[in-house]
């Protein structure tokens, strides 16, 4: 029998299992079962919480998209994995350090129950992120496959982004542009994608 707890974070749902006390090896066929939400679970995201590599870490970090496939980072996760090591008693500690794909990441469990993440700082570079881009820019023209072009910021957080900015997050065409954007052939390992609003100089939706 499987144990597991159901979170979100954000609206990002995620299952999440303790591998430390039970063991566990699971297939890209198990974690798609588990993750669809007809036949299984249902998540966006399944985390798995390991024994670190390492005396000086707390815990190994793993995360695998509904699809199967293993990613390196993921921020919402992260405070719910944070959460989940403390309700479970994995940990008394209110910092920890947590081993991903991506290196080590800090969690922060503050008095009021929120959850801190220090990921890093942000990486532009194309070849960090990855983005088949010769030459860093601020921004960057796509060429969709509608023939539509777009703008897009791009950069990594231990993860891939692409950012496109608009004049209403409300009305932008997320469930268009965003499946496009995200499998575009210049991002190989695919992308996080964010719609993004100035509002004013210090707000942003």
């Amino acid at each position: 029998m499987l144990k597991f707890s159901k979170m979100h974070g954000l609206g990002n749902d995620f299952v999440v299992i303790d591998a430390i006390n039970q063991q566990l090896e699971l297939s890209s066929s198990q974690i798609r079962f588990l993750a669809d939400r007809r036949r299984g679970i249902g998540c966006d995201q399944l985390l798995l919480v390991e024994m670190a590599s390492e005396s000086s870490i707390d815990f190994k970090y793993r995360i695998f998209n509904s699809d199967g496939s293993e990613v390196a980072q993921c921020g919402n996760g992260a405070r719910c994995f944070a959460r989940f090591v403390r309700d479970k008693e994995l940990t008394a500690k209110d910092s920890i350090a947590v081993e991903t794909a991506s290196g080590v990441i800090y969690l922060n469990l503050n008095t009021n129950g929120d959850v801190q993440v220090d990921m890093g700082l942000p990486h532009f570079a194309p070849t960090d992120i990855p983005f088949l881009e010769e030459q860093q820019d601020i921004t960057y023209s796509l060429l969709l496959s509608d023939e539509q072009q777009v703008e897009i910021g791009a950069v990594s957080m231990g993860n891939p982004h692409a950012v496109m900015l608009v004049d209403d997050v409300k009305t932008a065409e997320v469930e268009i542009l965003g499946p496009m954007i995200e499998n575009h052939n210049q991002f190989p390992e695919r992308v996080n994608v964010g719609f993004m609003a100035i509002s004013n100089p210090s707000q942003i939706n």
